[in-house]
Order: C-alpha cells, then structure tokens, then sequence
C-alpha cells in the first residue's frame, strides 16, 4: 500500500487527529469537537466540527468523507449528501454534515468518532463535445436495464 503524506492543522485543541482504526483500513475516523453533546432528533441534520484542517499533497488525490457504518446502521446517522469531497485546494476545517434518519433522537457525544476520512486518486477530465458516442452492448439502458436492479 502506498503512503502519501496528509498535513494536518489542529485548529482547536480537544480535536483528535484522524487516526485509522486498523493496519487495513482503507480510512481515518474523524471525531467531534463539540461543547456539550448535541441531540440530533429524526430528519433533523447538524454540521460538526473536527478541529481540523488538512493539506492534501497535490491536486491529484480527493479527501473523501463517508458515514461510520456503525452509527449508520444501528442509529440512522449519516452523511445528507452521501459522500463530503474535500478538494486538494481546501484549507478550512473539516466539518462533518450529518442528518439522523431514525425515528429516534441521537445524541452526539464531544469526542466521538462521526465519519471516516479516505484519501484517494482523482483526476480531472478534458471534456470534448461529440456528435456521436462509441456503441456499447448496454447501450441506453437505464436503471434496471440490466435485470439487476
């Protein structure tokens, strides 16, 4: 697995830094830094504070934010947007949007673990306008298309 190198600014100082939970995993945990715990009741959403800024080596890799699976799954807790992009030119703090989607109130404790952080290739395209597009045997086929839906 290759390393990069991720600079990171602690802008307050109870943030935690991002920390990988193990030797294979392919993301950081993020954590709150929050005064008090803050409840977030059904469909309600917050934005959280990490404490953190970070500097991405260059613009070929993204800063991908995505929901823990836990909070997801046993408590409704996840991103309203699905996936945070962090581009390689942002320098402000790493903030968490979070929506509940349970039916129950969950109560965010100052220090918890709310999302995780992956650091991945990207890069940009060159788009050209074209009268036609190279045939497939998909096609057109929508959503469903494939009998797999």
């Amino acid at each position: 697995m290759e390393t990069k190198t991720v600079k990171y600014k602690v802008l307050d100082p109870r943030a935690k830094a991002p920390a990988y939970a193990t030797p294979g995993a392919a993301a950081a945990d993020l954590c709150a830094v929050l005064d008090a715990p803050l409840t977030l009741e059904p469909g309600q959403r917050a934005m959280i504070p990490t404490g953190l800024a970070i500097e991405l080596p260059d613009a070929g890799c993204v800063a991908l934010l995505y929901a823990r699976s836990g909070l997801a799954i046993k408590h409704g807790l996840t991103l309203p947007n699905c996936v945070g992009v962090i581009d390689s030119d942002y320098r402000g703090e790493v903030r968490v949007g979070l929506i509940n989607l349970s039916s129950e109130p969950y109560t965010i404790a100052p220090g918890e673990r709310i999302a995780q952080l992956c650091i991945a290739p990207v890069w940009q395209a060159a788009f050209v306008q074209a009268d036609a597009l190279g045939d497939t045997a998909r096609g057109a086929g929508g959503f469903g298309s494939t009998g797999k839906l």
